[in-house]
């Protein structure tokens, strides 16, 4: 009888630890769980990546005068503008290179066999140098605001702004030689123009 109840008490006792060690698994996993909800869940909080909360430096807030420069340089005409500039300086200076390096720079065609002097060789490379400067402005004007009344019209900044930008930049300048001429103008910069891009890209 003894041994029964002993038994008996042992089974219990049993069946109480493992209903505890139960108790204690799910509680175990109901925590895991929340953790996981908090870390990586619906319940995770959105963080503020504010420099000045991640230890970085302050961003200070754009006054109406920076925000005005900001628009004005990247308006059309400001870029047009600066490519306009660019284009002179880069083709006064390729003039001057072709220039020096051009052996009939400052020779009379009436008299090819006099010798010119030093003034006449600098004034015939500043002619030309002048006109590439004049013809790398009017160009790089033309490319950069055509590119970005398309690129402003399109709504995307890719490679295609370029391709058609060249080719309207192209097919004006060679349309005062003729139709042929500006088809020509007009596939040949939109070619430069994309191999240009794709080497850039």
């Amino acid at each position: 009888m003894a041994a029964t109840v002993g038994s008996g008490n042992a089974s219990v006792s049993d069946t109480q630890a493992s209903t505890s060690a139960d108790r204690s698994y799910e509680g175990s996993t109901f925590q895991y769980s929340m953790v996981l909800e908090h870390l990586i869940g619906e319940k995770r909080p959105i963080k503020d990546l504010n420099p000045t909360v991640m230890g970085g430096l302050p961003n200070p807030m754009k006054t109406d005068d920076q925000k005005m420069i900001e628009q004005g340089m990247e308006s059309c005409a400001f870029k047009a503008v600066l490519a306009c500039v660019g284009g002179f300086v880069l083709g006064g200076a390729f003039g001057v290179f072709t220039a020096g390096i051009d052996t009939n720079v400052g020779f009379d065609p009436k008299d090819p066999m006099r010798t010119p002097t030093a003034r006449e060789v600098l004034k015939d490379m500043g002619q030309r140098g002048m006109s590439y400067a004049k013809n790398f402005a009017v160009i790089g004007a033309m490319f950069s605001c055509t590119e970005c009344i398309i690129e402003s019209h399109r709504g995307k900044s890719d490679w295609k702004n370029a391709v058609y930008s060249g080719c309207v930049t192209g097919g004006a300048i060679g349309f005062r030689a003729g139709a042929k001429a500006g088809v020509l103008g007009c596939g040949g910069f939109a070619a430069f123009s994309a191999a240009i891009e794709y080497y850039l890209r």
